[in-house]
């Protein structure tokens, strides 16, 4: 069976409902997460696919967190070899990072539902399941783009959504896994001045969510499945 390991930087951010396409797509799941003695010595070049997902702290907090520098080293190695990997938010900012990319602080915090704006190359491949769908939004930061990507996405505030290199490598800003999972609400506990500060208050989030996570979840599934099927 092949080996899909997800890379956990925080309890609160896991696959969520992507779980279920990368299933489907037959792969069996392993899970890591950074504080794990064992991360440090994992060849993140082996799984058949790597999946990286968000976390609240900073590429750049590199002192503060020594794994992201031990992490960026492998994770330069993986994308060397043109091995599939998915980088959501954090994971996405690491990707750019890694490819040569600079991550630093946006101007305002983007935290809640909406659409994004997938550009016309984007629109015949994995992310036309997600245009006009809300989906959720939950980051500070923003990324430069690399060489040699493709862009796939901006929203209003930020130009850098999603890009791709060739079949193998996808990098999501957004959180399209998230709607119907708890977790969502460890979120909203535990950072409400983002709420605050970026769309409202508290229970407005909490109601998007409602009207808006299954559908934004089954296009993130679908998206990830579409995805699955074109990887080399």
């Amino acid at each position: 069976m092949k080996r899909a390991l997800i890379i956990r930087h925080v309890p609160h951010e896991g696959v969520a409902g992507y779980r279920q396409p990368i299933e489907a797509a037959g792969y069996g799941i392993d899970r890591v997460d950074v504080t794990d003695p064992a991360f440090g010595s994992l060849d993140l070049r082996e799984p058949d696919l790597l999946v990286m997902m968000g976390a609240p702290m900073g590429v750049y907090e590199q002192e503060r967190y020594p794994w992201i520098r031990c992490q960026m080293h492998r994770l330069a190695l993986r994308l060397g070899a043109d091995r599939p990997t998915l980088g959501v938010c954090f994971g996405a900012q690491m990707v750019a990072a890694a490819l040569g990319g600079e991550v630093y602080p946006g101007p305002v915090r983007e935290v809640g539902f909406h659409p994004i704006k997938v550009h016309d190359n984007g629109r015949t491949g994995p992310l036309s399941h997600l245009v006009d769908v809300p989906i959720l939004h939950w980051h500070g930061d923003t990324f430069t783009l690399p060489e040699g990507v493709e862009l796939l996405a901006s929203s209003d505030l930020y130009a850098h959504q999603a890009f791709r290199r060739g079949p193998n490598l996808l990098a999501l800003q957004f959180h399209a896994e998230m709607g119907e999972d708890e977790r969502f609400h460890s979120w909203v506990e535990q950072w409400p001045e983002a709420v605050c500060e970026s769309c409202g208050d508290v229970e407005r989030l909490r109601a998007a969510h409602e009207e808006h996570g299954s559908r934004a979840v089954a296009a993130g599934r679908a998206m990830i499945g579409d995805w699955l099927t074109t990887l080399h």
